[in-house]
């Protein structure tokens, strides 16, 4: 596939020739697998994304860029079904280019992961993503038609349960029977539409509202994943800074208590042992996949998020409660 790459450099040319005038143009993190550029006009703010087909990671890790155009439509479709807000809008689509373009977060908006990691831990903002999470799973629970646009899980399985499942499961043997029921699970519970990727940098927040972006591994799957996921995070957080490790714990068990009351009846019977199960799982490849958490950089800190995450994998809890216990 040939592709504009779109770089600082080029942006405004390009955006020219879409009849777009550019006031300044300034990249933005993007994360590993994207370049993601913010663009002031005359009319606003607006976000350019394109999906690299290779990952700025240490180890080879591949994946179609196409994914930003199924982004784009899962961002579109979902969007009625939210609060306001809580997904951009999107302005335009460039399918030759796998690129779209989306409207910015209010100014004054920040990720919520450099939020939590100044210590501006907030339980109220933690409950606002939940109920987007509770949004998705209530608007797609079942559908056919959902399942049918959405259902394909190839980038899903490149971007998430290869780096993740798979690769992790070959640093610990022992445990190669347990990520690949979780790998079996996530291919075989379809019932909602799943992020892939709900952690704390894919939200933009202000006054305790909050907007979801970075749909890339958007599909029809195990939302239990997404659960665990962000709480993975808060929990890998509390060993990064034991001091606020009580205020993290907060703002997890508001996220559980928002999204678990909100779940489909059917959900409430299996979604709290799932998400255990994902968190174990999700929490030691965050130590030994091939995106390890950056800011857990001592090898004793990490050797001890190790034990624990196996723990939870051999010796799983029978509630959330019980792992965000702070003593």
């Amino acid at each position: 596939m040939s592709l504009l790459l779109l770089e600082e450099s080029n942006t405004q040319s390009y955006l020219t020739k879409r009849g777009i005038d550019t006031l300044r143009i300034s990249a933005l993190g993007g994360g590993v697998s994207n370049m993601v550029l913010l663009v002031e006009t005359a009319g606003g703010r607006i976000v350019i994304k394109q999906a690299l087909q290779r990952l700025k990671v240490k180890e080879e890790w591949l994946s179609d860029p196409k994914r930003t155009i199924r982004e784009c439509a899962a961002i579109r479709r979902i969007a009625p079904h939210l609060p306001a807000g809580a997904v951009p809008e999107v302005v335009f689509e460039d399918e030759a280019n796998c690129i779209y373009a989306m409207t910015a977060a209010p100014q004054g908006a920040t990720d919520w992961k450099a939020c939590l990691l100044r210590g501006e831990i907030e339980p109220n903002t933690a409950a606002a993503i939940a109920r987007i999470l509770a949004g998705m799973i209530g608007a797609t629970w079942r559908s056919e038609d959902w399942n049918e646009q959405f259902g394909d899980q190839t980038v899903f399985g490149e971007l998430r349960l290869d780096p993740y499942y798979l690769f992790t499961a070959k640093q610990h043997p022992d445990l190669a029977a347990r990520f690949d029921h979780l790998i079996e699970i996530c291919a075989t519970r379809r019932c909602s539409l799943v992020h892939g990727d709900y952690s704390p940098k894919n939200f933009l927040v202000w006054d305790q509202q909050a907007m979801a972006i970075d749909f890339e591994v958007v599909h029809f799957g195990d939302p239990s994943f997404d659960a665990a996921f962000l709480l993975n995070h808060l929990r890998l957080k509390m060993f990064h800074r034991p001091d606020w490790a009580a205020r993290y714990a907060l703002c997890a068990l508001a996220f559980w208590t928002e999204l678990s009351s909100a779940l489909p009846p059917e959900a409430s019977l299996w979604f709290q042992a799932a998400t255990i199960e994902h968190l174990g799982g999700l929490m030691l490849a965050r130590i030994d996949g091939k995106s390890p958490a950056e800011y857990l950089a001592d090898d004793e800190l990490r050797d001890r998020v190790r034990q624990y995450a196996r723990s939870l994998m051999l010796r799983p809890p029978h509630t959330i409660k019980e792992i965000f216990q702070c003593h």
